[in-house]
């Protein structure tokens, strides 16, 4: 089964295959939680699973606890924190949970993204509550899992799915996985310098958009591909790269980057239509119009007048139409 995307050259490009990234087992319906139920995320099980094949994990159950099983949670203990049972302190899986997540890295190498479940423990990202030594909670943990998944793959886009119902965080980490995706494809494929810098010339105004400061950097790297080692200069510039593009974009950067592509049409269309255009960045500026309605209208232009640099462009198709994440931002 095959998902099409749009993007801005005259022909369609196909996706094969949906892009493998991995989640917690619970998010998927799956019943491993610590009194038997799950967390069924409908936005993952449903929107999602349309281009992503999900690779479930559940680490308290991958490392025997049982279902159900005693709840744990996050202790200090002297400059450490343990994961240990809610009822009996004794029960510490800790050791065997980090155990089990260096396993899994071994077995993660196809995928190109994680979702996590929120405030677990084992799976908590950010913000999991660990008890100090008066019993009090205070939200400054990481689950014992997620800590050696970022440790070990910090280019990996990872998300809580609490924060995708947030549209600016839904959109950027969806947007992470799809060129992450490509990276992994192109790395796959035999990466050479010329690879490298057209892929990085597609990605341009994407990685404008997040960071002029990592836009220059970027740039000044891909300069240096034929001269330098290239394995040591590609693994350098998708560090940057991805650290680049997990910082959210903000409207007026949208603007700049709409303002530069409008640049490549002020020969072709006229005053009217440039009038138009001008007014239509400068509501969703205002916060009037969500960004798809500039980027709508400025496609429908290079339709008109196509120019072969903008139209491989994957600012002004980052992830397919059909998941609308720029409608809502």
């Amino acid at each position: 089964m095959t998902k099409k995307t749009e993007r801005t050259q005259a022909t369609e490009e196909v996706m094969p295959d949906k892009i493998l990234v991995g989640v917690s087992s619970c998010l998927l319906g799956q019943e491993v939680r610590f009194d038997g139920g799950h967390k069924r995320d409908s936005y993952i099980t449903g929107t999602l699973s349309d281009y992503f094949d999900f690779v479930p994990f559940c680490p308290e159950a991958g490392v025997g606890l049982g279902i159900p099983r005693q709840p744990i949670r996050l202790v200090r203990q002297g400059e450490q924190i343990r994961a240990v049972g809610t009822r009996t302190p004794e029960l510490d899986p800790t050791d065997d949970l980090a155990a089990f997540a260096r396993r899994t890295m071994h077995q993660l190498g196809d995928i190109s993204g994680y979702i996590l479940k929120n405030a677990s423990p084992s799976c908590g990202m950010e913000r999991v509550k660990v008890y100090n030594e008066k019993g009090m909670p205070e939200r400054i943990g990481v689950g014992i899992y997620a800590g050696v998944l970022l440790e070990s793959l910090p280019l990996l886009p990872v998300e809580e799915e609490g924060r995708l119902g947030d549209a600016v965080l839904r959109e950027n980490f969806v947007e992470r996985v799809f060129v992450y995706h490509r990276w992994q494809q192109l790395t796959r494929s035999g990466l050479t310098a010329h690879k490298l810098v057209q892929f990085h010339a597609d990605h341009k105004y994407l990685i404008m958009a997040h960071s002029q400061e990592g836009y220059r950097q970027l740039g000044r790297m891909v300069a240096e591909a034929g001269k330098e080692e290239l394995e040591h200069l590609a693994d350098a510039y998708v560090a940057i790269l991805m650290a680049t593009l997990k910082r959210p974009v903000k409207p007026r950067q949208h603007v700049n980057v709409l303002q530069h592509l409008l640049g490549y049409l002020k020969q072709h269309i006229d005053k009217l239509d440039r009038e138009e255009m001008v007014e239509t960045i400068e509501q969703y500026r205002q916060g009037v119009v969500p960004l798809i309605v500039p980027i709508t209208l400025i496609r429908h232009h290079f339709r008109r007048y196509p120019d072969p640099y903008v139209m491989r462009q994957y600012y002004l198709s980052p992830h397919p139409k059909e998941l609308m994440l720029r409608n809502l931002i």
